[in-house]
């Protein structure tokens, strides 16, 4: 990437048009005084916590729960769904004051440390839960990825702090993709202990414990760069302190009245990630009650998404900057509903393989295509509140999207393929807002409203 693309077709004044005219692909991206080693550092924060959705959410706890943990119970996928959507309620209500209180007094660092110290608890405590111990395991994880989704949002905030304007896609996919890695790293020493165990006669609930406490190991130990190297570098902004529903009103006036264009991409990202979660959440269960796939075969699939989603993220991001981000979300948006369709049809394992392919190609692209457009039409000085915003609306979709599968599973006896069509319905719903969005006005306003 040496220059600019011409396209006569997209405003020149969208800055995610616009290429850096200096050499070297990596220190092109970044603003002056930003290291690579704190860019690391940043993206050693999505390698942590990945293993924390690969293993807990998506792969094996998820599995667990619902069939040792409720012992096969018909209300269980429903169960493990609800407490989830219980932490995501709490997030929504929550998020958006804690990230202004972080901007007044430029506390990130500290709000993504507590925050790591919580998850990774809440996460090794998740070992205790066996058969019929079903009121702690929904305790602890709702705890532990109401945890995980503070520490999600905040890391996010750091991204237009280090990445120059026109390379947003780049320096939020160089995160999303190495983050995929650290989800195959936990999964596949996860993969190696499940081998191992069933080899020697080990049922799941001996076993699944020590994966458990492996996987709140790996993100400890993972996360230590990012408070090493990563700085604070936004001033306090000094805004006074309001409650979380004077916030939440106040925000939802201020960005109707001032940021049209990222209220459009919050109510946008709601819907899309609704879709999202539900793969995310539920795609070892569909995988079970749908495929007939072992716990073992669902982790080499999940193992297989991981890879494809790093390759998406990790590429994207270029062809995000060049095209631009509102068509680069187009492009995947439609993707995500092709997989859809094709898993939806798919009999032969073999299809599935594909549609799951796809899934990971379209999620590593999706949200690391969300993160940076984020960073573009977000207020320099509000960076933390903003992203909070974001992280509201996609907890929103996370409550929404799987209780709803849950809910059609419950009402039609498990039809889990009835279940993932309707999931296709979020993804054109969040193409539809998507075309009203104008990026490059939302970005010329972003810094022009007063404190």
């Amino acid at each position: 990437m040496t220059g600019p693309v011409s396209n006569p077709q997209v405003d020149s004044t969208d800055p995610s048009r616009q290429l850096p005219s200096e050499s070297g692909l990596f220190r092109s991206a970044l603003k002056p005084g930003v290291s690579m080693r704190e860019v690391w550092a940043w993206a050693m924060y999505d390698f942590a916590n990945s293993g924390y959705t690969t293993v807990v959410i998506t792969t094996v706890f998820s599995t667990y729960f619902v069939g040792v943990v409720a012992e096969g119970r018909s209300w269980a996928t429903l169960a493990f769904t609800m407490a989830l959507s219980l932490s995501y309620l709490v997030i929504m209500l929550t998020m958006p004051s804690l990230g202004a209180r972080a901007d007044a007094r430029a506390g990130k660092r500290r709000l993504l440390f507590s925050s790591t110290a919580g998850c990774v608890v809440a996460t090794a405590l998740l070992a205790l839960a066996g058969p019929g111990d079903i009121a702690l395991a929904l305790v602890l994880l709702a705890v532990s990825n109401y945890c995980y989704c503070v520490g999600e949002s905040v890391v996010a905030a750091f991204l237009p702090e280090m990445a120059r304007p026109n390379a947003l896609g780049r320096v939020s996919g160089w995160g999303w993709g190495f983050g995929y890695f650290g989800g195959m790293l936990t999964l596949g020493l996860s993969l190696g202990l499940v081998g191992w165990a069933s080899s020697r006669g080990a049922e799941a609930q001996q076993y699944v414990p020590y994966v458990m406490l492996l996987t709140a190991f790996v993100f400890a130990v993972a996360a230590v760069p990012s408070f090493m190297f990563l700085r604070e570098r936004s001033a306090p902004n000094n805004r006074p302190a309001l409650g979380w529903l004077k916030r939440l009103a106040q925000a939802w006036h201020e960005t109707g009245q001032h940021f049209k264009d990222f209220r459009l991409l919050l109510i946008c990202g709601a819907f899309y990630h609704a879709g999202i979660s539900v793969v995310v959440t539920l795609a070892a269960v569909y995988a079970n009650q749908a495929m007939g796939f072992t716990m073992a075969q669902t982790m080499v699939l999940v193992f297989t998404v991981n890879i494809a989603a790093a390759a998406g993220a990790l590429t994207f991001g270029h062809f995000q900057d060049r095209v631009g981000h509102k068509r680069a979300l187009t492009i995947t948006l439609f993707g995500w509903i092709a997989m859809v369709l094709v898993a939806y049809s798919a009999v032969q394992v073999w299809v599935f393989w594909i549609a799951a392919t796809l899934a990971g190609l379209c999620m590593g692209t999706s949200q690391s295509a969300g993160r940076a457009m984020v960073g573009g039409l977000a207020p320099t000085r509000r960076l933390a509140e903003f992203y909070s915003l974001w992280t509201f609306a996609t907890q929103l979709a996370a409550v929404v999207g799987p209780l709803s599968y849950g809910v059609v599973t419950w009402v039609t006896d498990g039809n889990h393929r009835l279940a993932l069509l309707i999931t296709g319905l979020f993804f054109v719903a969040g193409l539809i807002v998507l075309t009203r969005l104008d990026f490059a006005r939302g970005a010329r306003v972003r810094d022009t409203v007063p404190l």
